[in-house]
């Protein structure tokens, strides 16, 4: 079945001033587009065609022979959860499950902030960083290009894209700056807090 490129959960002048209506018609119209039609064009007639994009993901990670397709399927996954991990009005700090957990394997909220902006900022080149469920823990890692921490058996509550297309429209080389903006105005915690949720519960009847 054909993978479809998703609607923006909101309109795309919506995160303004932080992403402008630009970057988010360019990111969303056309770089996740060409990863979504990619998708389609390298899983026609092979044995995935039919597979979820996160089975695709496990299978094809780390084999040279299938870095196209993994690459292409990979950035599909990643950008559509993106999305879903900004809001207008979105940032400060979280409240519920996810801001006990946070409280409980970092120390505090400014120590998670501390090291998500750690892991963005020094990533070398195109990436992204993680906020991850690691077993029962919380930690925060980074990944280069396209990978994931689907590939390392771990689950992704929250991700930000800094890929230079992300944002230079609007920041141009100040990815700090643009790290800042998203963990103060743009991060989407209701979204954290229903993933971590539901993973837990998954966890918690897979050991029933």
């Amino acid at each position: 079945m054909p993978i479809n490129l998703p609607e923006l959960p909101y309109a795309k002048n919506a995160l303004e001033p932080y992403i402008s209506a630009k970057t988010m018609e360019f990111h969303h119209d056309k770089h996740h587009k060409t990863y979504i039609d990619n998708t389609n064009k390298f899983l026609a007639g092979t044995p995935f065609e039919k597979e979820t994009l996160e089975s695709v993901i496990k299978k094809t990670a780390n084999d040279p022979k299938q870095t196209a397709i993994f690459n292409n399927v990979a950035q599909a996954w990643n950008h559509t959860f993106f999305w879903s991990c900004m809001k207008p009005g979105g940032g400060k700090s979280p409240t519920g499950p996810i801001a006990e957990q946070i409280k409980t394997d970092f120390g505090s909220y400014e120590k998670f902030v501390e090291e998500f902006k750690n892991a963005a900022t020094t990533q070398f080149g195109s990436g992204w960083a993680w906020l991850v469920l690691d077993g029962s823990k919380l930690r925060v890692m980074k990944t280069p290009n396209g990978e994931n921490p689907i590939i390392h058996n771990m689950i992704p509550l929250l991700g930000l894209d800094i890929w230079e297309h992300a944002y230079y429209l609007d920041y141009q080389n100040r990815r700090p700056d643009y790290v800042t903006a998203f963990i103060d105005n743009l991060i989407n915690w209701d979204f954290v807090n229903m993933r971590f949720k539901e993973r837990k519960l998954e966890m918690q009847t897979t050991r029933l």
